[in-house]
């Protein structure tokens, strides 16, 4: 590890002292690492866990190993270079026997598998069949990822002969039904005066949690030494999320006025208006923390309008963007014109924002939020991110990690709220040190004061 690296560790001592405990949290989900041994991973927010989260700052989300010790962690923007997902990711792989040659027959493959789908050894055995080609088999473990795979990106040592050999690739889900998702490729691995001529991209058509490489015709099988998944990029409407709330009608200085209650600390970067029916209204958005704070603005006037019929007939508004991410609990619609009896439906949109955190002790790991006492401490993630970057090279991404679909309840609503505590080891000495301190000054006064003898 580089020497910025090393520091940054060195900084995550202090920091780790002052963690809260897993006993201070509402819930947790486990996490499920997109790839094993990575050092640092990325968890994308879902809306659960926003729902769970009562703190303003978000601080009130951590990460813990199995033992229950805090992980270094920091709250990321998606839009940061350092929160972006990554592009390609390692793959577990295992050498499968020749089948031989086989016409009908198959790999019989007897796998010993982890609670969340990853293998951990192969057995395979191989039914003969004529007309078969002879070459080397893979399978390749993808049922950690959750991202759509593109392609594979095969690696292997540098031939001594010219390399040029054609593999199709095959795709379950049970290791048992297999489906042709490439049905066949050209690896090459040519020189000539110096230059190299390389192909080792396969691209897929479609997805599978196991992929396994079979030959299709006569050649030499590249010695492989690792295989990469090459991921798809998520597409943009995917990144943004929207809440839709019903909200009650208020009535002040003779204006009407909607007012609704966010049930989490999303950050709303985007708002928009349904009103049934055909509709156009000029609105104004404000937000506010608490129920007795002063509203706030936050966008508008806009015009939200929606004419016609049906998802695809109709034509609506696009939504407003804000100035910058809320959190804030309580929203207000102020409509320009009456409304009539129609109640509006404030949608509100967000990006997840992505919690990294360095892995540290034993696996599986966990996010817990929910807390109103116990905070995240602060750690270097950032900087320790760009000493990574620097080292590995500036494509290198944290790997990702995925919530597990429903939390484990810890203390629940009661870690919700606020409990004052109070040291009474640290009363006492600073008591001790009061009442010495003004011993002190007292003995100070009383000499000053004695009148000095004639002598």
């Amino acid at each position: 590890m580089s020497r910025s690296a090393w520091l940054c560790l060195l900084f995550l001592v202090p920091v780790l002292a002052a963690a809260g405990t897993r006993e201070e949290y509402a819930r947790q989900w486990l996490l499920t690492a997109g790839q094993a041994d990575a050092g640092a991973y990325r968890v994308v927010l879902d809306e659960a866990v926003y729902r769970s989260a009562t703190q303003p700052s978000l601080r009130d989300l951590e990460v813990f190993n199995t033992s229950g010790q805090p992980m270094p962690a920091a709250l990321l923007s998606p839009a940061q270079p350092l929160a972006q997902p990554p592009r390609t990711l390692d793959l577990p792989w295992f050498a499968l026997p020749d089948a031989g040659r086989r016409a009908s027959g198959d790999i019989r493959l007897i796998a010993e598998r982890s609670a969340d789908g990853g293998i951990l050894r192969v057995e395979a055995g191989t039914v003969a069949g004529p007309d078969a080609p002879s070459g080397d088999h893979w399978l390749v473990d993808a049922s950690r990822l959750r991202e759509p795979v593109r392609a594979l990106l095969l690696e292997w040592e540098a031939p001594a002969q010219p390399l040029q050999a054609g593999y199709r690739v095959e795709g379950s889900d049970d290791l048992s039904r297999w489906r042709t998702l490439n049905a066949g490729t050209t690896l090459l691995d040519l020189q000539r005066d110096g230059q190299r001529l390389r192909q080792g991209r396969i691209e897929l058509d479609g997805q599978a949690r196991y992929l396994r490489l079979l030959p299709t015709g006569t050649g030499t099988a590249p010695g492989l030494t690792g295989v990469r998944a090459e991921l798809a990029p998520p597409a943009a409407q995917e990144s943004w999320q929207w809440l839709e709330i019903s909200g009650e009608r208020r009535r002040e200085g003779g204006r009407d006025y909607f007012e609704f209650v966010l049930p989490g600390r999303f950050p709303v970067a985007r708002a928009d208006v349904r009103l049934p029916g055909n509709s156009a209204v000029e609105w104004t958005l404000y937000s506010r923390e608490d129920a007795d704070a002063g509203w706030a603005w936050r966008a508008g006037p806009w015009m939200a309008y929606e004419v016609g019929t049906g998802a695809d007939a109709a034509s609506r508004s696009a939504p407003k963007a804000l100035s910058a991410p809320v959190r804030d609990r309580h929203w207000r619609l102020a409509a320009a014109t009456p409304t009539g009896e129609a109640e509006p439906v404030l949608r509100l949109g967000y990006r997840p924002e992505v919690v990294v955190f360095l892995a540290q002790g034993a696996p599986p790991y966990a996010l817990a939020a929910g807390s109103g006492n116990a905070q995240r401490a602060d750690a270097p993630i950032p900087a320790l991110l760009e000493a990574l970057r620097r080292q590995r090279g500036p494509g290198w991404q944290p790997a990702p990690a995925y919530l597990a679909d429903a939390p484990q309840e810890l203390a629940g609503e009661r870690a919700l709220r606020s409990q004052r505590t109070y040291d009474w080891k640290a009363w006492l000495l600073w008591s001790l040190l009061i009442v010495g301190a003004v011993a002190v000054a007292g003995l100070g006064m009383s000499l000053l004061r004695k009148r000095p003898s004639p002598e």
